[in-house]
């Protein structure tokens, strides 16, 4: 179950960045991680810290809910 949810974040993550045609480079800096580990997350292999989560959300304008929203957040 929890890797279920992993995966979807990641997938929303994804499916926003590529929307707002940010490149995984892009939104890696605009976060300050590396570009390896934001396409762990997307691909949901990796848990990120809460803090993380906000830093994304806010990086692609979302809500935190929008963010981890088992439906399209924003589509």
């Amino acid at each position: 179950m929890a890797l279920n949810r992993l995966k979807n974040i990641g997938n929303n993550i994804r499916t926003i960045r590529k929307q707002q045609h940010l490149s995984q480079i892009d939104l890696a800096v605009m976060v300050g991680i590396d570009r390896a580990y934001l396409s762990e997350i997307e691909n949901g292999r990796t848990n990120p810290t809460i803090n993380l989560l906000y830093a994304i959300a806010d990086a692609l304008e979302l809500s935190l809910e929008q963010l981890l929203s088992e439906n399209n957040p924003k589509t």
